[in-house]
């Protein structure tokens, strides 16, 4: 396990059920997740990111496999035993208790005392923003604001490792925003490793030092939110992570880039993103904002027409047939008439910003 790693999932399989009627909902999973860092599991409903999340709190042991925290074996360990504390969905704030209470709650149980309860209590009203409000009880607080109480309470213990299990799908568009850059904050102040579990792929790209995607119980891809968006290894990866457009071609020259051929002989440079030498036939990948449009037919390149087009405020998606019965997507710049510059039926010739491509996995 190399240096600087808080928790490090080791080949973890969990399997509910008898086999071979089980239901395997992680499959040999082995992930390390870095002191410090906001670690985010982004994957579809049933994934598995949560069952992940599940074992490192304690509350689901794995099948096969093991878990370390700071290099320790906690794979068979309570909850309770594990400096581990967890918000989920729910705030699961004691309404009978006060914000002050209910953040000091966790402490009392550990036996703390009242001075060095109150000192926590009034750091954590600080860094939650709320040092006015440690009077109020749940019922008076909006959303937003119990959310911040139950960040507060698991914070409170100053737990090595701190599992937020979709915290913000119960906020509205605007509050969830806000706390994105909240949530990001007190990571950063307070120096405790998040993991984060999300299906929202925003959230993953606004708030995350890392991600892990996951699918099928598997983690598919490991990397920085740039690298995920930018250098997905398979067709999963690219089309989960914001849209994505697929292309058949063929290699005409390996290396890195490598040299492809598109349809209609077109040629053009692309990565291949698993570092491995491509050859044969291979789909590429491209990003809608990477695509660019053209009046008419263009010269040698490829072609399409424009059946369809969306506003989305800053900019317009266009829809495109391609010739060869291809269908893509651009992004293209918002006129100030909310038209856009390609309207329905328009013939346009498509190209591609330079190091836009990108060979992928299946």
């Amino acid at each position: 396990m190399e240096q600087g790693v808080a928790i490090s999932a080791q080949s973890v399989s969990k399997v509910f059920g008898v086999p071979p009627n089980g239901m395997r909902a992680l499959d040999t999973v082995s992930v390390d997740i870095r002191r410090n860092e906001f670690f985010t599991l982004l994957g579809p409903s049933g994934c598995g990111k949560t069952t992940l999340l599940r074992m490192i709190a304690g509350f689901e042991a794995p099948t096969e496999g093991t878990i370390l925290l700071e290099g320790t074996d906690i794979t068979a360990a309570p909850p309770f035993k594990r400096p581990v504390n967890t918000v989920f969905q729910s705030y699961a704030l004691f309404p009978h208790l006060t914000v002050a209470q209910n953040i000091a709650f966790g402490l009392e149980m550990l036996g703390r005392g009242k001075a060095e309860i109150d000192t926590a209590v009034r750091e954590m009203l600080a860094l939650v923003r709320m040092e006015e409000m440690g009077g109020r009880l749940p019922a008076q607080l909006s959303g937003g604001q119990q959310q911040r109480v139950a960040l507060a309470r698991a914070l409170a213990p100053r737990p090595s490792v701190l599992l937020l299990d979709e915290p913000l799908s119960a906020l509205d568009l605007k509050l969830r925003q806000q706390m994105q850059i909240e949530l990001k904050r007190m990571q950063r102040d307070t120096g405790i490793t998040f993991i984060f579990v999300t299906h929202d792929q925003e959230e993953a790209l606004t708030m995350s030092d890392r991600i892990g995607v996951m699918n099928g119980g598997k983690i598919l891809q490991v990397g920085s939110p740039h690298e995920i968006y930018n250098r997905p290894v398979n067709r999963f990866v690219a089309s989960f992570i914001g849209e994505s457009n697929f292309l058949d071609a063929e290699i005409v020259e390996g290396g890195q880039p490598a040299r492809v051929r598109l349809a209609g002989g077109v040629e053009a440079t692309a990565e291949c993103t698993s570092g491995e030498a491509p050859s044969g036939k291979v789909t590429l990948t491209v990003r809608p904002e990477h695509i660019v449009l053209g009046q008419g037919s263009g010269e040698g390149g490829l072609a399409g027409k424009v059946t369809n087009t969306l506003y989305f405020g800053t900019d317009m998606h266009c829809y495109i047939d391609l010739d060869n019965g291809t269908q893509l997507v651009a992004r293209t710049p918002a006129t100030t008439d909310g038209r856009g510059v390609h309207q329905v039926g328009d013939k346009v010739s498509i190209g591609f910003t330079p190091g836009a491509l990108r060979i992928i996995g299946g």
